[in-house]
């Protein structure tokens, strides 16, 4: 067997710097070798490393009067509880108490912006280092002009309590802050051993809590600028739709309208209240051409194995003949139907903006409008608030520079939410997905091969995070394909084969990415195989894992939840258990199941979950999203689903659009938290991979129903 080819992360990295021209010249080196994979493979399971500025305390840190501590976040917390963690990991090293420091989203005009976006789960795990260097170097600053104010040598200042003292006298931050314009440049200070940390590693209660308990005005959807109109946008109904004219005549005469304004690219409302502004819209005649009449048996021919191209993304030995095990799955589209709908305040005055916004990509969201309206970058300074939901969907927030321009068009502040239907019509859906999978025994019950063949729409590709020439370079999107590839690598012969399909309608990153729907497949047809083995659904898998790094760590947590959840095959008192397992993002996760059928509905009453994220910054909170995890992913594998009638993208309302319920939550969720590794890991996504396929999985065990579409439903 020829051994595989590899390429080291500072070769990828090295090549990643060419530039499109570069990357585009080497194309056809990567195109048709190993090294493609290696790089997808790579691209699957990096920890993406933070990329804004991490060498100037002073953009990130801020020392008031009152000797409270502000960090300038440049991610957005939108329920995750990243600030919280911050706060520990900055606490700790600039030696203060928790009450002193606060945490808040940093405005473009701070200069402290993320490169990219918040998302990915990198959030903790991207800032661990960087974050605790810069808290470190502020400190460390703040001795240094102690020891001057004071009069002492350095060494002789103690800093405890956000104090610096020295021969008796005491002087607050803020005091040793007081007058300083310059501060001086600091190598890079020692820091603190992760064991004498106060904070990190304990369960600090959320920081964000009396803000989101007391109803503080903290939202998108609460931003506020004296004298503020309001807008609206015409949206179509239909798939494809393009905008060919509009007689707005009506909406022009009618009551609170203050402008309709029409661009290129849309057709905009401003009124003196939200509802004028909605009531105006709907006035407006809109011709569109409408280019087909989609529906949901022409989606699904579409969204099947086979069609499109496709790409191998992992290999090992050959492909399977025709006489293998063969499962088919499928997933279909979901809507992120986050509770806040994407909305923005923006206020263009002279050759300056501000906009207020919920969004996951503050940079790109200045560019974007500096663009537009023609302004210096530094000229629009991007607010970010707290999100009422992200979840992938604010990856993109172009209605920014409609709002700009229709602010520009009136010189007043507009703001402009969408309406539920055009959020649920207009999302950037996760896309559906096709899957045939295959598998072989050998003579002692072990797989001989394993091949995984999927379809999906685009996830990365199209999106503003991915560079244009990625699809073409690497073959595949590096959002699909999460999960997509095949943990069980001491098998013989195993494979990954990605097809893409181009979809009439945008879809783009969903939490979790390709996750959900990929271990959907894989797991339950391991589940299958085991069956057929007759052998026990954890030991098969656990015979099957390679004893690399990650290996290990996924074969511990398989261990573990095992252990915890007391896993048996057996039937008792009408519940069944299912188990499954996934690594994302280099963290693994393995889930057990306890399930019931009453009434033809499949009930989830317990959920044991086993997750090694590496350090716990925050224990509880970690818990915490894999509970909002394990609840989120019972919601999508059992309950949602966007489909397409008569070139309509529907429902597009809750209720229709069925979603979990407090009473489809399992009464039990147990977390038991592994440490495979020193540093903080991914959280925030890799939890929803296993919980599908586990209760796919705990269905057969009671019915002998292999389920293989989602949403799951008995027949």
């Amino acid at each position: 067997m020829a051994e595989k080819k590899k390429i080291s992360r500072r070769k990828f990295l090295v090549r990643g710097g060419l530039g499109t021209a570069g990357v585009l010249a080497v194309g056809a080196y990567i195109f048709r070798n190993p090294i493609r994979r290696s790089i997808l493979e790579m691209a699957n399971t990096m920890e993406l490393p933070y990329s804004g500025d991490t060498k100037n305390p002073m953009v990130w840190f801020e020392v008031l009067t009152d000797n409270t501590i502000v960090l300038h976040s440049p991610k957005v917390e939108m329920g995750q509880g990243s600030f919280t963690s911050f706060a520990q990991m900055a606490a700790d090293e600039l030696e203060i108490p928790m009450r002193m420091l606060k945490v808040i989203h940093a405005a473009t005009s701070t200069g402290n912006l993320d490169g990219v976006s918040t998302g990915g789960s990198t959030s903790v795990s991207g800032l661990w280092q960087p974050l605790r260097v810069l808290a470190a170097t502020m400190r460390e600053m703040i001795r240094t002009v102690a020891a001057n104010k004071l009069g002492v040598d350095i060494g002789d200042v103690e800093i405890n309590e956000g104090s610096a003292s020295a021969n008796g006298t005491s002087l607050t931050y803020a005091e040793v802050a007081e007058g300083v314009t310059e501060w001086p440049e600091i190598d890079e200070p020692t820091l603190k051993n992760v064991k004498d940390y106060k904070f990190v590693g304990k369960p600090i209660p959320r920081i964000d809590l009396d803000d989101k308990v007391y109803g503080s005005p903290i939202f998108g959807m609460d931003a506020d600028m004296e004298g503020m109109l309001y807008g609206a946008v015409v949206r179509p109904d239909k798939i494809g739709a393009k905008f060919i004219g509009a007689d707005t005549t009506k909406a022009e005469a009618m009551p609170g309208v203050v402008k309709v304004i029409e661009e290129d690219d849309f057709v905009g409302v401003v009124a003196e209240s939200y509802q004028q502004a909605e009531n105006a819209k709907n006035a407006i005649v809109v011709e569109w051409e409408a280019p087909m009449d989609l529906q949901q048996e022409d989606l699904e021919k579409l969204m099947t194995v086979g069609n499109g191209k496709h790409t191998i993304i992992q290999k090992e030995g050959t492909a399977l003949e025709d006489d293998a095990e063969i499962l088919e799955f499928r997933s279909p589209i979901g809507a992120h139907a986050q509770i806040e709908p994407n909305g923005v305040l923006a206020s263009v005055e002279g050759e300056k903006a501000i906009i207020k916004i919920s969004t996951q990509v503050v940079g790109i969201t200045r560019s974007e409008v500096a663009e537009r309206l023609g302004f210096e970058e530094e000229n629009v300074n991007v607010i970010p608030t707290y999100l009422g939901g992200g979840f992938g969907r604010r990856l993109h927030t172009p209605h920014a520079v409609q709002a700009a321009v229709m602010s520009k068009a009136v010189g007043k502040p507009v703001k402009y939410f969408f309406s539920r239907k055009e959020e649920f019509q207009h999302d950037m859906f996760r896309p559906p997905t096709h899957h045939v999978m295959k598998g072989m025994l050998n003579d002692e019950g072990l797989l001989e091969g394993l091949e995984h063949h999927f379809v999906s729409g685009d996830v990365g590709n199209n999106s503003v995070l991915v560079p244009s020439f990625a699809p073409t370079v690497l073959g595949a999107d590096v959002g699909a394909i999460r999960g997509g590839f095949l943990q069980y690598t001491s098998v013989p012969n195993h494979r990954s084969v990605y097809w893409h399909v181009q979809l009439p309608f945008a879809t783009s990153w969903w939490r979790s990415l390709g996750l959900l729907a990929n271990t959907f497949a894989i797991e339950s047809f391991m589940d299958h195989m085991a069956v057929k083995s007759g052998k026990n659904a954890a030991d098969f898998r656990l015979a099957q894992i390679a004893d690399d790094a990650i290996g290990k760590r996924l074969k511990t947590t398989i261990e573990a939840v095992v252990e915890r959840s007391g896993y048996t095959e057996n039937v008792s008192n009408g519940r069944a258990m299912g188990l499954a397992a996934s690594i994302d993002a280099g963290t693994p996760c393995a889930q057990v199941v306890e399930v019931s059928i009453e009434d033809k509905e499949i009930k989830v009453h317990k959920v044991t979950v086993a997750l090694d994220p590496g350090l716990a910054v925050n224990p509880d909170q970690v818990k915490a999203q894999c509970e909002g995890c394990v609840c989120m992913g019972i919601s999508a594998a059992m309950h949602e689903q966007m489909f397409v009638a008569n070139g309509e993208l529907r429902p597009v309302i809750y209720g229709p659009y069925e979603m979990a319920l407090m009473k489809h939550s399992p009464k039990e969720i147990d977390v038991v938290l592994l440490q495979g590794k020193d540093t903080p890991g991914p959280v925030g996504e890799p939890p929803l991979g296993p919980i599908g396929a586990a209760v796919a999985n705990a269905v057969f065990r009671l019915t002998g129903q292999r389920l293989t579409k989602l949403p799951l439903k008995l027949a």
